[in-house]
C-alpha cells in the first residue's frame, strides 16, 4: 500500500509515527501546505518509506497531480473538516480509497434550529454513496477515535454482546490537566466550538434525527480506570449520524465530559460573536473571529509536555443481552498521556485519535476490510479492529454498568 496522509499537523504527525512500526505499507507521503513542517516530521521519524511533501489541500487538482505521482493508493485526510470537500472529491477523481477523522460540516435550519436538522455532518459526503460504489472505490469516514473507535465498539456490542438494543451512547470524558494555562483546549478550539455550539443531534426510531440547544440533557457519567465521575452533557457529532445506519438501536446520542469552565467559556465566546466564522473589518483587514481565537490559544498539539491524566473514548450499550437479561455495557479506549508522549512524542488526545486510522489502513492493506461506497467504520468487522488495537498495546476495555442506572459502574465489574 502506498499511502498520502494529508496535513501534517498534530494527528497527521501522530499517524506517521504510529505507522512507522508497522509493514503493511511500502511508501508514506507526508504533504502540508507548510513543506517544511512535514519534513521536521518525517526526518524525526527516520523511516526511509517515508518522505514529504509540500500541498495546497484547498486545491483538488494539486491533490490529484501529487497522488498520481506518488501512485497513492489511498489518501488519509488529516485536515481541518473544513477542506473536506475538496480532498474528497480529489480522491474520487484520482481513483483511490479515501479516509478521514471527521466529516463534511453541517448547517443548521434556519427556522427551527433547536428542534429539527438542517444539512447534517457528513450528509454531503453519504449522499455520494451510489457514485463512489458505482466506480469500486471506498470512502470510509469517521476513523479517527470518535468518530471511529466509537463506531466501531458500537458494532462489537451489537454482534457479540446485545441480542436487541435500547440506546447506543457515546461518552467522551478526561481527567487531563495542562500546567501553565487558564484556559488551554487538548483539540482544535476551532473544531470544538464547532460542534459545541452547534445544535445537538440525536436519533430515535421512531422519530429519526431531531436537535436539542447545546450542553442539554446533562447527566453524570462514571468513567473508569480511576478517572471518575465527569458531568456529561449533549454535543453534535457524527457518530449519532452514522450508527444508526449500521447498527439496529433505538436511540442513540454523543455526550461529551465538558466541565463548567469550559461550557461557560465557549457560551461567552457565542455571546460576544467570537464563534463566528464569517469575516469582519478590522482595520482594514478581513478576518474570522474563530480563526482569532484559535489564533490566541497554545497549539493542542504542543501541549503534551505539560498535560498529565487520561483521557476516555468509549459506547454506552443498553439493552438485553445475549442471556435474554437487561444489559448495560461501556466499551471503552483509555490514553494515558505520559504513555503517549513516551511512545510517540504525541499528547494522549491527539494520539487516542490517529492510532485508529493506522489500524484501518492496515486491515484495508490485508483485505480483511473491504467495501464499495461511502461507509462509516460501523459497516465492518470490528473484531480484527479490536485485535489490532491490542496489537498497538492499547487495548480496548469493557465495563459492565448497572442497567437500571448505566451512568454507574456495576461493583466488582
Amino acid at each position: 500500500m502506498r499511502i498520502l496522509i494529508i496535513g501534517a499537523g498534530g494527528v497527521g504527525a501522530a499517524t506517521a509515527a504510529i505507522a512507522r512500526r508497522r509493514g503493511f505499507f511500502e511508501r508514506l507521503v507526508l504533504a502540508d501546505v507548510d513543506r517544511e513542517r512535514a519534513a521536521r516530521v518525517v526526518a524525526r521519524l527516520g523511516d526511509e518509506r517515508y518522505v514529504a511533501a509540500g500541498l495546497d489541500a484547498s486545491s483538488g487538482a494539486d491533490i490529484i497531480r501529487l497522488a498520481r505521482a506518488e501512485r497513492a493508493d489511498v489518501i488519509l485526510n488529516a485536515c481541518d473538516p473544513r477542506l473536506n470537500p475538496p480532498i474528497f472529491e480529489a480522491a474520487f477523481d484520482a481513483g483511490v480509497t479515501y479516509l478521514d477523522m471527521a466529516m463534511t460540516l453541517s448547517s443548521p435550519h434556519p427556522q427551527r434550529p433547536y428542534e429539527l436538522p438542517g444539512e447534517k455532518l457528513g450528509d454531503a459526503q453519504l449522499a455520494r454513496s451510489a457514485e463512489w460504489e458505482e466506480r469500486g472505490l471506498l470512502a470510509l469516514v469517521g476513523i479517527g477515535v470518535e468518530p471511529g473507535f466509537s463506531d466501531v465498539a458500537a458494532r462489537y456490542a451489537a454482534d457479540h454482546l446485545f441480542d436487541e438494543i435500547d440506546e447506543i451512547g457515546v461518552r467522551d470524558g478526561a481527567d487531563l490537566a495542562i500546567e501553565g494555562y487558564a484556559f488551554a483546549p487538548t483539540f482544535s478550539i476551532w473544531t470544538t466550538i464547532e460542534e459545541c455550539l452547534n445544535p445537538p443531534v440525536i436519533w430515535e426510531r421512531d422519530r429519526g434525527w431531531y436537535t436539542t440547544a447545546p450542553f442539554s440533557e446533562p447527566e453524570v457519567f462514571d468513567f473508569p480506570e480511576g478517572i471518575g465521575p465527569v458531568e456529561c452533557v449533549n454535543v453534535e457529532h457524527e457518530e449519532v449520524m452514522l450508527i444508526p445506519r449500521w447498527v439496529d438501536c433505538r436511540r442513540c446520542t454523543f455526550k461529551y465530559g465538558l466541565g463548567d469552565e469550559f461550557i461557560e467559556v465557549l457560551k461567552t465566546l457565542r455571546k460576544l460573536g467570537l464563534d463566528s466564522t464569517t469575516p469582519i473589518d478590522v482595520r482594514g483587514r478581513l478576518v474570522a473571529p474563530r480563526d482569532v481565537v484559535a489564533a490566541a490559544l497554545p497549539n493542542p498539539a504542543e501541549l503534551g509536555e505539560r498535560m498529565s491524566g487520561r483521557t476516555c473514548a468509549g459506547t454506552l450499550v443498553t439493552g438485553t443481552g445475549k442471556d435474554g437479561r437487561p444489559k448495560a455495557t461501556y466499551v471503552y479506549h483509555v490514553a494515558d498521556n505520559a504513555e503517549t508522549m513516551a511512545r510517540d512524542g504525541s499528547q494522549a488526545v491527539v494520539w487516542q485519535t490517529a492510532v485508529n486510522p493506522v489500524i484501518a489502513l492496515e486491515l484495508l492493506a490485508e483485505g480483511v476490510w473491504s467495501g464499495t461506497g461511502v461507509l462509516g467504520p460501523e459497516a465492518f468487522d470490528a473484531a480484527p479492529f479490536l485485535d489490532l488495537l491490542r496489537e498497538h498495546g492499547t487495548p480496548h476495555g469493557v465495563s459492565e454498568r448497572d442497567p437500571g442506572h448505566p451512568q454507574r459502574e456495576l461493583e466488582g465489574a
